[in-house]
């Protein structure tokens, strides 16, 4: 299959930084384009969390948040990595603004 792939963006926890690199994986072989994170601020990656005033996001957690919705903004679909059915507000926040940019959203546990 050459040409015309499917582009996906993954959306969830980074906690689930394993399961972010299986689907990852996984979709890459079944022919998507996949846009994932770019940083795992709940597996490790301090930067996201670096001069966080108490109560409010860092600028550097909002501006990967805004990056997020652009990269869905690039996608035909979104893929949740939601283990254990676990979805937070900021993933909650990604599949609204998703499904009412007309975007098909998927789930690795449904």
């Amino acid at each position: 299959m050459v040409g015309n792939y499917p582009v996906v963006t993954l959306c969830g926890s980074t906690r689930f930084k394993d399961e972010f690199m299986e689907a990852q994986k996984r979709l890459t072989l079944e022919g998507n384009i996949v846009i994932s994170v770019g940083l795992f601020g709940h597996s490790g990656d301090r930067e996201v969390w670096e001069n966080m005033d108490e109560g409010t996001l860092t600028k550097t957690k909002e501006m990967l948040d805004d990056m997020h919705k652009r990269k869905i903004d690039m996608a035909d679909s979104i893929y949740v990595i939601n283990v254990g059915g676990y979805i937070g507000d900021s993933t909650r926040s990604e599949i609204e603004y998703a499904k009412s940019h007309g975007k098909e959203v998927r789930y690795l546990e449904s």
